[in-house]
This record gives C-alpha cells, sequence and structure tokens, in this order.
C-alpha cells in the first residue's frame, strides 16, 4: 500500500506542475527560474535535515554521485523542459516527457545490468511512432528555425537526461545515500550549476514579483520538487527506476486535462491517435512487470 500512496502522491503533483511550468515563463529566463526552483527546495530541505537531526556529512566521493544527480535531475533536464513550453503546450511536454518510462528501463539495461524483454522493444516502437504522428509536420520539415521542431528535441533530451538522473538516484540509494539529503544536496549543486551556466551565457538574474510568478515558484518548490520527488524517488529505491517510470501513464493524462481547460488545447485526430499510441507502448511495456511489486502490501 506504501507503493501505491507513493505512486499517487507523485503523480498528482506532477500532473499539475506542467501547466504551473507556464505561470514561470516570460519576464525571468527560463534557466533563472529552474536555478531559483531548485535554489529554494534545496533551502527547505537542508533546513528540514538540520531540524530533524539527519546526517549531513558525506564524503568527497558520494558528493560527486550527488552532484551528478543534481545536475542530470534538478538542472539540465528541467532547464529543457521550461524551454520546450515555452513553444508547446504544456500537456503535450507532459506527453512526451512520459516517454522516460522507456529510457529508464533501456538505461537500467545499460548501467544497471537489468534485462529487456521484447515487449519493451515493441512498446518503445509504438510510443515513437505515437510521437511521430503528433510531430508528422515538423519532423519531414525539420530546421534549426523551426521552433516547435526544437522544442520537441528539447523535450526528449530533457527526457534522456531525466532518465540517466533516475538511474543515478537508484546508484546512490544502492551505496546507502539517503533520499532526503540526497535531494537537499543534488537540488542544492543543480541550483548552482543553472546560476554558473546563466551566468556564462549572460542571462539577466532578475526576478518576476507577480503573484503568478510567485505562487507557482513556491508551488513547483514545495510541492513539485520536495514532496513529489521525495515520494519518487523513495519509489525508485524501492521497486527500481523502470517500474517506478510506471508513473508516466498517469500524469500525461493530469497534464492534459490541465491543458485542455487552462490553455484552450486543440485535439486534433493526429493527436488523439499520437497520444493513445504513446500511452499503449508505454502500457505494453508495464503490464508484464507491473505484477512484480507494485500491488504488494508492505
Amino acid at each position: 500500500m506504501f507503493n501505491i500512496l507513493l505512486y499517487c502522491i507523485a503523480a498528482f503533483i506532477w500532473g499539475s506542475t506542467w501547466l504551473a511550468i507556464k505561470y514561470q515563463l516570460g519576464v525571468v529566463d527560463p534557466l533563472v527560474s529552474v536555478a531559483y526552483r531548485f535554489g529554494f527546495s534545496a533551502i527547505l530541505l537542508l533546513v528540514y535535515c538540520r531540524i530533524a537531526g539527519l546526517n549531513l556529512r558525506y564524503s568527497f566521493n558520494e558528493h560527486k554521485q550527488i552532484a551528478l544527480q543534481g545536475l542530470l535531475l534538478f538542472g539540465v533536464n528541467y532547464w529543457f523542459v521550461y524551454m520546450a513550453e515555452t513553444e508547446l503546450p504544456s500537456g503535450l511536454v507532459a506527453v512526451i516527457f512520459s516517454m522516460i518510462v522507456l529510457l529508464n528501463i533501456f538505461n537500467s539495461a545499460i548501467f544497471l545490468k537489468t534485462a529487456i524483454r521484447p515487449h519493451v522493444l515493441v512498446g518503445a516502437l509504438i510510443g515513437l511512432s505515437g510521437i511521430a504522428i503528433i510531430f508528422k509536420n515538423e519532423l519531414f520539415n525539420f530546421s534549426l528555425q523551426n521552433k516547435t521542431a526544437i522544442a520537441l528535441g528539447l523535450c526528449i533530451l530533457s527526457a534522456v537526461f531525466a532518465s540517466l538522473g533516475n538511474i543515478t538516484s537508484a546508484y546512490n540509494q544502492k551505496i546507502k545515500l539517503p533520499v532526503i539529503q540526497t535531494n537537499a544536496f543534488g537540488m542544492l549543486y543543480g541550483s548552482i550549476v543553472m546560476f554558473f551556466i546563466a551566468s556564462v551565457l549572460g542571462k539577466s538574474i532578475n526576478f518576476d514579483y507577480s503573484a503568478g510568478y510567485v505562487i507557482s515558484l513556491l508551488y513547483l518548490s514545495i510541492f513539485g520538487s520536495v514532496i513529489a520527488f521525495g515520494a519518487y524517488l523513495t519509489l525508485v529505491g524501492r521497486i527500481g527506476a523502470d517500474r517506478a517510470g510506471y508513473i508516466a501513464l498517469i500524469f500525461p493524462i493530469i497534464a492534459l486535462a490541465l491543458s485542455t481547460v487552462f490553455e484552450k488545447y486543440i485535439w486534433t485526430l493526429p493527436a488523439v491517435a499520437g497520444f493513445a499510441l504513446i500511452l499503449l507502448g508505454n502500457l505494453l511495456v508495464i503490464s508484464k512487470k507491473m505484477p512484480v511489486k507494485i500491488h504488494r502490501s508492505e
């Protein structure tokens, strides 16, 4: 039951964060907004760790592992997500990002030496065909001047980096690094790197004091980062990155529903068909594996 609770917490929060990201775009550069988000989250978690008396002393090698997780999971991938949402509806970005369920399995096979079953390959092809249907025009007429096509590429890259971050988190938990402290330092390192990149690129380090920006930043930092990531990465440690990726079946549906209501996303026949294929691909991937642990009461 605890695993199911972790799924619900992460899924319903993350399903709404894609829309919240929209309120971060405009005045502040996406790179800087990501740095703010995880910087604030890191402060909250470090304060909690101190109050709770949790261990905050780790070796240099352990900090290197934590920093790698921070860069992949709390930095570059979200930068790409924010950039993609400047051109695409939030719900559509969430759907593309859901392909992380496939990437987790392939990356687990590469880095954690888990087996890939044939139905996973079939599911991957079905899911990719769904993306191809939704973005057929951009794929057939790809150019660096096509902002929608570039946004699609950023979505895919963000999922790749996030998946590598999942694998790093699974490894970190395997070597007994605790989730809360690892998230705290990882978010801090991710924020620092994002601020550094922003400075190198000459981005303005400004702030938007509007209600929409501040409220969405607090929601993304507290709920989207601290609470949801804590639940999700705990799940990764309990059942593995591949099975934890099943959450990708839930949050795109929530995100698309919110996008339809608040962004007036228009459903076309290719969009419906593509979305169905992506979910079918993900479902095929997990259908023969899900019973292993997710329904077990612990």
